[in-house]
């Protein structure tokens, strides 16, 4: 609401461009109606930002890249991706013999490592019923790697599966840190060398209580982005590159 009354207040003082810059784009995980009545609050986000008045979304890693489609003004979805890739070769040592487990191809593909895959299977939100391991960890760092972590039990049980395949190492790259119930007591708990967000999310409260949970600063990003917009230049470079 704060950021919708922002935006209009801007418009009705004769702004002539309005950028929102939404680093955790909000509700971005009810993208589709999973049963009948089920709202799509994503599409009800984006009209009310474009009615508000915007007429340019920043944002980072989206939960589901058809929110983009949701819009009728342009949507810049930054990656973490290559500020990740750039922790990761910096604070992994063993990073070429390492496992990606997730969803993100680029990944295995940049680094030239093996990759994994962890099947879930929910019968309701925020509870994973069933969970299955499809490649192989032995001997190897498994890195988990994923979009958004909210109660994080998914991610720990993942960790646990993946300890108990023979992986040496743990990690979790994680691009929005929600951190919500008792998901630092779980970190905490869990067998995870290093949980590593980015600061989409403000972390400082959450370091405090959990050593684990590590931080990736991806401003620069976002400030870049946001010159190269004003200015009309390609945020395309920013996809692939993270800014000097």
């Amino acid at each position: 609401m704060e950021l919708l009354i922002m935006i209009n207040a801007c418009k009705i003082a004769s702004a002539s461009r309005v950028t929102a810059v939404i680093p955790c784009f909000p509700y971005a995980r009810q993208d589709k109606k999973d049963k009948s009545r089920a709202p799509i609050s994503a599409k009800l986000v984006a009209n009310m930002l474009s009615v508000s008045g915007a007429n340019h979304i920043i944002t980072m890693d989206l939960h589901a890249s058809q929110i983009q489609g949701f819009f009728d003004i342009p949507v810049d979805n930054l990656y973490a991706e290559p500020a990740v890739l750039k922790w990761i070769k910096e604070n992994i040592n063993e990073w070429k013999n390492c496992t990606i487990v997730g969803y993100q191809w680029a990944y295995r593909y940049r680094l030239n490592v093996d990759f994994a895959l962890i099947h879930k299977e929910r019968k309701k939100a925020n509870e994973v019923d069933r969970m299955v391991l499809v490649g192989d960890v032995k001997d190897r760092v498994a890195i988990l790697v994923d979009d958004m972590a909210d109660t994080c039990g998914t991610i720990c049980h993942a960790a646990d599966k993946l300890v108990s395949a023979g992986a040496t190492k743990v990690y979790a790259i994680l691009t929005h840190g929600i951190f919500s119930g008792p998901a630092i007591t779980r970190i905490n708990n869990a067998c995870f060398e290093a949980v590593v967000v980015t600061n989409t999310i403000p972390q400082e409260d959450k370091m405090k209580h959990c050593s684990k949970i590590q931080v990736i600063d991806i401003s620069m990003i976002l400030a870049e982005a946001i010159r190269r917009t004003h200015n009309g230049e390609s945020v395309s470079y920013l996809f692939s590159h993270v800014p000097l």
